[in-house]
């Protein structure tokens, strides 16, 4: 039913003269979304204090909650035309005064941990662009038969939503920045086995797929105690994230896997001193899909010690800064990091080699990530001790990649099993650092397993073959021709 009823919005965003794209399709079912699921949220707590004889203060005024402006019923719960705003008047109160009544909120919240920071940060971001009040009143129609109350109903809308994010990474050349095969984030999260009282961090949080998939995995192996679930749900998930709409996708994202108010900061990472990062400021845990290829700015580069425009490197050392001593983390990052010669890349593999132990590193093959267009490595440390060896696994699926072929779980199942006793086999080897150039620190991926391919015959050879095969051919046609 669900699935049918974001089909449904999809076909009349579609129709809709202000959304062009899967990316507007999202944002605007987001928003949407987002205020179904914050009046579900508010009509639960007032039952809840209800219940104990207290009385509960919204946080919306009453002109701006969904069962005013959105969805007004009459006494059979039926939608009240009379009362209802539709066509040029819907869009006019949205734009006018919805958005910046809560846009407001940022100004106001007592902090950013709170769901009206959260709120505030969503609006002010965020832009309705859809043009057709008609379609709009329709959308919110379908937006109401959405639940949000039960468990079962949220892990529904969850993956939909999840899919969602998938289709959205398909469709763009940046298709990699919104969104990480979750069969690789999982396997990610085994290996590294986050624990309850740990917290995790994700700088590049984008859609917060690891963060949501950690939540599932921690969620599922934790004891069902009150005290646990709350520090599940408010400090133990940490992350940051520049673009206006993956952050908004990535706040819905974690409200529909559970977390109430997630622990997500709209800021650009990299603007943030390295050698400001104190103790407090470190985490246990770090998982991440930091964007590559793209260029920071030289008054950015000032902020790292290694400078250099990659994204992707200046990530790498916020890391290594935020991670507490002993904390583990699991970085995706594109392949040339192990084996180009530039002095940035040196100079990083260095900084990881010398105070890391890089203990894994995880080959992926081509076609990984959906028009990213470049090979990419998951690199596996903890933080404290120096490397001294590492375990390489090779990942062949033994088929093309693609998007009809895509990464599945059963594919990281090896490599998951292998990676706690580090074998050597045809797909996995091992680096002893006594063997690493001391000046280059080349890492790059050579597997000495690769069993030999057996040499090409010689033109002649093939040709004598083909002749005594035509031989055998005539003689067996004359057998049956006398047999005729």
């Amino acid at each position: 039913m669900f699935e049918q009823i974001f089909k449904n919005i999809d076909d009349l965003l579609y129709k809709d003269s202000g959304a062009d794209s899967e990316l507007d399709y999202i944002g605007q079912t987001s928003w949407v979304m987002f205020l179904r699921y914050l009046d579900e949220l508010e009509q639960d707590k007032a039952d809840e204090a209800e219940l104990k004889g207290q009385e509960y203060h919204f946080i919306l005024a009453e002109e701006y909650r969904w069962n005013t402006w959105a969805m007004p019923k009459d006494a059979a719960g039926n939608l009240d035309n009379h009362a209802a705003l539709t066509g040029p008047d819907l869009v006019q109160f949205v734009d006018g005064k919805l958005f910046p009544y809560l846009a407001g909120f940022k100004q106001t919240a007592d902090s950013p941990q709170t769901i009206e920071y959260k709120i505030g940060e969503i609006f002010s971001e965020l832009k309705n662009k859809i043009q057709s009040g008609y379609n709009l009143r329709e959308i919110l129609g379908y937006a109401d038969e959405l639940p949000f109350r039960s468990t079962k109903d949220k892990h529904e809308l969850s993956h939909l939503y999840e899919s969602k994010i998938k289709n959205m990474g398909n469709a763009g050349r940046n298709g990699g920045q919104y969104y990480t095969p979750r069969p690789l984030i999982r396997a990610m999260i085994q290996v590294v086995n986050p624990q309850m009282g740990e917290t995790i961090y994700d700088g590049a949080a984008g859609s917060c797929g690891f963060l949501c998939e950690a939540y599932e995995y921690m969620y599922e192996r934790m004891d069902k105690t009150t005290s646990n679930l709350k520090t599940l749900q408010e400090n133990t998930f940490y992350g940051k994230e520049k673009k206006n709409l993956a952050y908004v996708i990535g706040i819905m994202n974690m409200i529909l896997h559970g977390i109430e108010a997630p622990n997500i900061i709209h800021t650009n990472t990299l603007g943030e001193n390295i050698r400001d990062i104190q103790e407090k400021d470190r985490y246990h845990v770090i998982l991440a899909n930091p964007p590559f290829g793209g260029k920071e700015r030289k008054e950015v580069q000032q902020n790292f010690d290694i400078k250099t425009g990659e994204t992707a490197f200046l990530f790498m050392q916020h890391f290594l800064k935020s991670l507490k001593t002993g904390g583990r983390a699991a970085v995706v990052i594109k392949n040339t990091v192990l084996s180009n010669t530039d002095n940035a890349s040196v100079a990083l593999r260095k900084l990881i080699l010398e105070g890391c132990n890089l203990h894994t590193i995880l080959d992926m093959p081509s076609g990984t990530f959906l028009g990213a267009g470049v090979k990419t490595v998951v690199l596996f440390l903890t933080k404290g001790e120096p490397t001294k060896n590492i375990w390489y696994y090779q990942l062949d699926p033994g088929r093309n990649m693609g998007k009809t072929n895509p990464l599945n779980d059963k594919d990281l199942e090896e490599f998951v099993s292998l990676q706690q006793t580090k074998p050597e086999t045809e797909q996995s080897w091992n680096l002893r650092m006594a063997d690493v150039d001391g000046t280059t620190f080349d890492l790059s991926v050579k597997n000495p397993n690769t069993p030999e391919e057996a040499p090409l015959r010689s033109p002649e050879v093939i040709l004598a073959e083909m002749e005594r095969l035509d031989a055998e051919t005539n003689c067996i046609l004359n057998s049956i021709k006398e047999l005729i």
